[in-house]
């Protein structure tokens, strides 16, 4: 038998005790390296400043099924890691919890089954490759956020891009709400306008139930209440029976039905009536209408009435008391002067969905307040710090541009989406013959222009064409294979900016229609304001003035080479601005000039040496000369904001650019880095002709040259140490 030895046994002791106890220090103590470029696996600066402001603790539930097959697999895994990062950062106040709901017959796992769909978490079908066999199966895959009563949820965690974006947001949003809640005074009122006429014609327009609409819609805002802190109030409306909550109806503009006299076919008659049905939600001026009813037509049946599913409903009165309170930041977006509207336009109504930014609209829904700014109608609000302007093709006033001036003298911000020129179609024939007819293209002159070329910018009147071009896929029909569009340039990654931090992780954009924006270095830096370019297009890019054709059929390249050349299209401008109205009079308004004129004609007959001007006293003083340190984004097109260009769920780089300028512009540069750091789209870089030679020439015949190399220094080294031994026992 064997000795043991002492000494080998306790270092094996020794050595087992350290890697238990690195293995316990690896569980409890949570520590990664991130050693991807953008830092895809770590929080940003944003998600921690966030998730460290926590006054009240957080708690985040995940229902998420186990074995999931790719690419769903590792979700739940990144969900594991992200939310552990959160837990360091918010200490106490953040808590996570994954619950099993993957068997259907264990207990446990049916009751949290029954938890999420609680939360509104409900299963999706996914699909699923086995043994080449195609399959189906529902999944849990969601998470909820629980804030003191605050309840917010994300439904469907079906990728793990922008995942960190959704969350920080989420959190972000549901503090905001509870601070607005907080300091709300008094209470946000849910009105519900039914009349009770609707009830005898319901049942003709396939609505049924409506005498008990009042009971369920009660119940679901005294479900809202509870999460709400109990500061929202319901109350029915009858306009039928009450006069006064007609008028209060149609002011709110709540649809309103009327139908005559008819005869059902059992021989009943219903006299001829009227009824309203809507839901208004309310607080301070601010409201916002709930369509109750949906009204549409189909064909060969007419016109068809819905009424709203009440399992949606609370969804949406939610969302609507976040925009009545002001849950989020306001920023002010231009309407009137022909700027894009920021509705959707409906292919019924004639208008092309493409100038629709409808998807625009929704994604600064989910980060601001968007209130709409008329500048004929109550000028620009106080408290707005940021302003777009989108489009626009109609004159300003002199006092519109004062007021567009002064706002940027406070030290706020604009975005510009400026065009050049306007399509116009031509009158006079009607019908089939339109279509033949060839529309073409007017300067624009707003105004704007001067106002930007006071502060050092000018958008030239032409367009940006640029071999770097989009590529359509041209029907067979057409001849098929592929046509350049060269109104719309590719911007590669060379030529973009990436001094700018919000711009780092965009690697490419499309632009259409772009002018080139130019700059005046001499006023700029008079001024003392920096000037950024945020993207340029190629070096292969040239000009199309004078005659403005988007016909792709008739455009080509030119031949002379000096034509060519980069030209910059989109810039950022920062600084204490100087007012274009320094030295000038404050601007009449139209209805003020009005009644001057009307103010001296009538005391045409006085002395004009009774008459005094009091203009120079009243405006002594109201313009500001010199701003507050403000910024200006200027873009020669607003083609790019539109929903051909911007997608639904902002994912593209297009759709993150925009964004991100807007949150730059509201100084939420943090939050744009976080946003685009997942940007899937990653082009190559270009590369010469004569290096993808040498790469190829290298990948053919360089790997088998090696190996011959290799061989021969093996054979050279045998033949070395042969002749060593040699002469060893020579």
């Amino acid at each position: 038998m064997k000795k043991i030895d002492i000494n080998r046994f306790s270092k094996f002791l020794i050595y087992l005790v350290v890697v238990i106890l690195i293995n316990i220090a690896g569980i409890t103590l949570f520590f990664r390296i991130d050693l991807t470029s953008n830092k895809v696996y770590s929080l940003s600066k944003a998600s921690k400043i966030v998730v460290g402001t926590l006054s009240e603790p957080l708690t985040v539930k995940v229902f998420f099924n186990s074995n999931l097959p790719a690419p769903y697999n590792n979700i739940e895994r990144y969900l594991h890691d992200l939310l552990e990062e959160y837990a360091v950062e918010g200490g106490n106040n953040f808590n996570y919890q994954f619950y099993n709901v993957s068997g259907d017959e264990d207990e446990d796992s049916s009751r949290n089954q029954n938890l999420a769909r609680n939360y509104g978490i409900n299963p999706v079908q996914i699909q699923n490759i086995e043994e080449d066999e195609v399959k189906f199966q529902k999944a849990y895959m969601g998470m909820v956020f629980i804030h003191g009563d605050i309840i917010e949820s994300i439904e469907t965690i079906t990728s793990t891009e922008g995942l960190e974006y959704q969350i920080t947001t989420t959190i972000q949003k549901m503090n905001n709400k509870i601070s607005a809640l907080l300091r709300l005074k008094g209470k946000v009122a849910v009105k519900l306008y039914l009349s009770s006429s609707l009830s005898v014609v319901g049942p003709y327009m396939n609505i049924s139930g409506l005498a008990g609409l009042p009971s369920k819609i009660k119940k679901i805002v005294d479900n809202l209440n509870d999460k709400n802190f109990g500061k929202l109030s319901f109350a029915h409306l009858d306009p039928t029976a009450d006069p006064q909550r007609a008028k209060e109806a149609e002011q709110y503009n709540i649809l309103l039905l009327n139908w005559d006299n008819f005869t059902d076919r059992r021989g009943k008659t219903v006299p001829a009536d009227k009824g309203h049905a809507g839901i208004v939600v309310e607080h301070g001026d601010n409201f916002e209408e709930i369509k109750l009813i949906e009204v549409f037509r189909l064909p060969l049946f007419g016109t068809q009435y819905q009424l709203t599913d009440l399992a949606d409903l609370e969804k949406t009165i939610s969302k609507t008391v976040e925009n009545v309170i002001n849950i989020n930041e306001e920023i002010g977006y231009l309407s009137g002067h022909g700027t894009l509207s920021l509705g959707a336009v409906s292919p019924m109504s004639g208008g092309a969905q493409q100038e629709s930014v409808s998807n625009l609209n929704r994604l600064l829904n989910e980060s601001y307040s968007i209130k709409q700014v008329n500048l004929k109608e109550g000028g620009i609000p106080d408290g707005l710090s940021f302003l777009i302007i989108a489009g626009a093709k109609q004159n300003f006033s002199d006092y519109e541009l004062y007021q567009i001036d002064q706002f940027l003298m406070k030290g706020n911000n604009l975005a510009v989406f400026l065009d050049s020129f306007e399509e116009v179609s031509p009158q006079g024939q009607q019908g089939m013959m339109q279509q033949f007819q060839k529309s073409f293209h007017l300067p624009i002159n707003t105004g704007l222009e001067k106002l930007l070329s006071h502060y050092g910018l000018q958008v030239k009147k032409l367009i940006v064409l640029d071999e770097n071009s989009y590529r359509q896929q041209v029907p067979r029909a057409f001849g098929g294979g592929e046509r350049r569009i060269y109104f719309a340039p590719i911007i590669k990654n060379e030529n973009i900016n990436r001094e700018a931090e919000y711009l780092q992780n965009i690697k490419g954009l499309v632009v259409l229609k772009s002018s080139p924006v130019t700059v005046d270095a001499e006023k700029i830096e008079k001024s003392g304001l920096k000037a950024i370019r945020l993207f340029s297009s190629s070096a292969r890019s040239w000009e199309m003035k004078d005659r403005i054709d988007f016909n792709p059929m008739h455009m080509s390249p030119p031949g002379d080479k000096e034509a060519y050349k980069s030209h910059g299209l989109a810039y950022t401008v920062e600084g204490m601005f100087p007012s274009y109205y320094a030295d000038k009079p404050v601007p009449v308004k139209e209805d003020d000039k009005d009644a001057k004129e009307s103010t001296d004609n009538e005391q045409e007959d006085d002395k004009k040496e009774e008459r005094i001007d009091m203009s120079a006293i009243l405006t002594k003083g109201a313009t500001i000369k010199k701003g507050k340190p403000g910024k200006i984004f200027l873009l020669g097109s607003s083609e790019i904001l539109k929903d051909n260009v911007i997608d639904e769920e902002g994912r593209t780089p297009n759709a993150q650019f925009i964004m991100n300028v807007v949150d730059y512009l509201n100084g939420r540069g943090e939050t744009a880095v976080m946003r685009s750091k997942t940007q899937k789209f990653n082009p190559l870089i270009d590369v010469s002709p004569a290096a993808k030679a040498t790469v190829k020439t290298v990948n053919i015949a360089g790997l088998p040259v090696l190996v011959i190399l290799a061989g021969v220094l093996v054979w050279f080294k045998r033949v070395s140490r042969k002749r060593l031994i040699q002469k060893i026992f020579s």
